[in-house]
């Protein structure tokens, strides 16, 4: 007994016909019912009807016909695992992240590293915007993104979710002030996050539902260093909460009516498939959040 043989005798029994079936099976009809006869032979048993216009089981080949299947699957299953396996062994894996984070991801990747040192491993910093499009083109398997609302067609693991503030200079006129409402941004000099980012998007949102543009005087790659160009007075910097109230040189302010709030997270693609290699990285990251 060989495996095409119950592979000819599957795709018989569910086509109902040897034409259709040699023609799933891209090989020539009288191939596929010599094997079928071959098969019957050795197991000393009719397994199909051919006497009507359609191709039946006969009671032997129901019987026989689940096993035929699972020894297929039990087959291609292990296949699979070893594709999977050698894909670990010698697979790629490309993560993304945006510039500021809390997450220790040094670490990540070099356990990771040590757990699977065949796997080539790359990391790319971006903006939000260019981290979902990599996710969504292939190009990334995973990435620490910062977003407001998810994006739809993707699974995002949230990491945390904190509040964006405003912060100026000792010696602004909001210097005294504990909190400013967003209509209050309209016309101010901003120092903010370049746009694709995921601080500038809700920073825009806001501003948009409230009827007027940010005016950004000042925009730069890190919140470090839009923090730096607060502090000297260039403007008002729109920062998460934790980088506004943690520099020494600025005064932070809650920003109100509404409040602001951003997340980041690890996204990945919700649908279509997923090599081995970016599975156990997001099964090996899970175990660090």
């Amino acid at each position: 007994m060989e495996l095409h043989q119950l592979a000819y005798l599957v795709a018989v029994a569910e086509e109902a016909s040897f034409t259709r079936a040699a023609d799933r099976l891209r090989i020539a009809q009288p191939g596929v019912s010599a094997q079928v006869r071959k098969l019957e032979r050795e197991l000393g048993q009719d397994l199909l009807d051919r006497s009507g216009r359609r191709v039946r089981l006969t009671a032997a080949g129901a019987a026989v016909l689940p096993y035929a299947r699972a020894a297929l699957a039990a087959v291609e299953g292990a296949r699979r695992t070893a594709a999977e396996l050698a894909g670990l062994a010698r697979g790629r894996v490309a993560i993304g992240t945006v510039t500021s984070h809390d997450v220790d991801l040094a670490t990540v990747l070099a356990d990771f590293h040590a757990a699977h040192p065949g796997l080539e491993i790359t990391l790319a910093e971006d903006t939000t915007d260019r981290l979902v499009d990599g996710l969504r083109e292939g190009r990334l398997d995973a990435a620490i993104i910062a977003y407001d609302t998810p994006p739809p067609d993707l699974d995002v693991r949230v990491l945390t979710d904190e509040a964006v503030d405003a912060a100026v200079a000792p010696g602004h006129e909001w210097a005294g002030r504990p909190a400013v409402r967003v209509a209050e941004l309209r016309g101010r000099p901003l120092v903010c996050l370049r746009v694709g980012t995921g601080i500038r998007g809700i920073l825009e949102s806001a501003c948009a539902a409230a009827g007027f543009a940010p005016l950004v005087a000042f925009e730069a790659g890190t919140p470090q260093v839009v923090a730096q160009l607060a502090a000297r007075g260039l403007g008002v910097a729109i920062l998460p909460a934790s980088i506004a109230r943690g520099h020494a040189g600025l005064h932070p302010l809650r920003i109100t009516r509404p409040a602001l709030s951003g997340r980041l997270g690890l996204a990945w693609r919700r649908e279509g498939p997923r090599p081995a290699a970016a599975e156990a990285f997001l099964a090996h990251f899970a175990r660090y959040r």
